[in-house]
């Protein structure tokens, strides 16, 4: 998306009409910085085509309002254009939608990386109650991160065959780990203690930390899947770092404050980070354009199969 075609479009929302718009990130959409004289900020979200539908991205919105509502979890806030839809077409078939500045930075390595996991333990307890005892309007509709979804060939983020590296010894591997997977996953099962709607990315670069206040963001992924998914995204891209058995204690420490788990739910956490890995190494397969897929491309696959013979074992 060309920032010459976002400046050309900001008058549609009458709070960034003379602003200009700068690239903060390009990954499964692209993310603008929008700068006004006065020295407010916004931040615009334009969708990649063909990802997400318009009710889809309404739906998302809706569960967003929903949690701000019940002042459970810090979260962006949505703003309408002058029609006064939250949900805008921009460039011919691009959607957008634009938020309230949120102050604060993406956590560093060298962040207290413990306290923030039970910071995002609990954040996945407060949104998985909510989510329980949410309704969605007629027609909510996001998509499903169920075993199909992810392992299947036709996968919501590509085929896991298909990225790179996933040869020889690695390709066997994976494809033992990929049976394996299925056969668990559907002996845990999807009842409504386990199974509802998740954030499904609620890892360290969707936090923005501002001193003690720590916001969740970037809801596009939220879908159907099981909560304790919701760790798996967590730990993305730290799953085989030394300190990843303290980060998951610290989460467990924070969601259980807040929600009991079972025995079953704690034991299917390393499938849980197995069917993430998996779903990453397709995400990188199909998004080779992006900075992320480039930088994990070398080694993701071996290392997940490494973590994949842990698990067979």
């Amino acid at each position: 998306m060309h920032i010459s075609a976002v400046n050309a479009a900001l008058g549609l929302w009458a709070e960034t009409e003379g602003g200009s718009a700068s690239l903060i990130n390009l990954s499964e959409n692209h993310t603008f910085r929008i700068d006004l004289p006065d020295r407010r900020r916004y931040v615009l979200r334009v969708h990649r085509p063909g990802y997400q539908s318009a009710r889809a991205i309404e739906s998302e919105l809706e569960w967003v309002a929903a949690l701000r509502a019940e002042g459970l979890l810090p979260v962006p806030l949505p703003i309408a254009g002058r029609d006064g839809r939250l949900l805008q077409r921009i460039g011919g078939d691009r959607h957008a939608v634009l938020f309230a500045w949120e102050g604060g930075s993406e956590p560093s390595p060298e962040d207290d990386l413990g306290d923030l996991f039970e910071v995002l333990g609990r954040f996945a307890a407060l949104a998985h109650e909510q989510a329980m005892r949410f309704a969605g309007s007629p027609g909510f509709t996001r998509q499903r991160w169920d075993i199909g979804a992810i392992l299947d060939a036709d996968g919501v983020w590509g085929d896991w065959r298909r990225a790179p590296h996933v040869e020889g010894a690695i390709a066997e591997t994976l494809a033992a780990v990929d049976l394996r997977l299925r056969a668990d996953l559907a002996a845990y099962g999807e009842g409504r203690e386990r199974f509802g709607l998740i954030h499904a990315d609620m890892r360290l670069a969707n936090l923005l930390v501002d001193g003690d206040r720590v916001t969740l963001i970037d809801f596009d992924d939220c879908g159907f899947g099981w909560f304790m998914y919701d760790f798996a995204a967590a730990i993305s891209f730290h799953e085989a770092d030394p300190q990843a058995p303290t980060l998951r204690r610290r989460w467990l420490a924070g969601y259980g404050r807040v929600r009991a788990l079972s025995g079953a739910d704690v034991a299917i956490i390393d499938a849980m980070v197995l069917l993430r890995r998996m779903a990453l190494l397709a995400w990188i397969g199909s998004h080779g354009e992006t900075e992320l897929a480039r930088s994990h491309a070398g080694d993701f696959a071996a290392v997940t199969a490494e973590l994949a013979r842990g698990y067979l074992g």
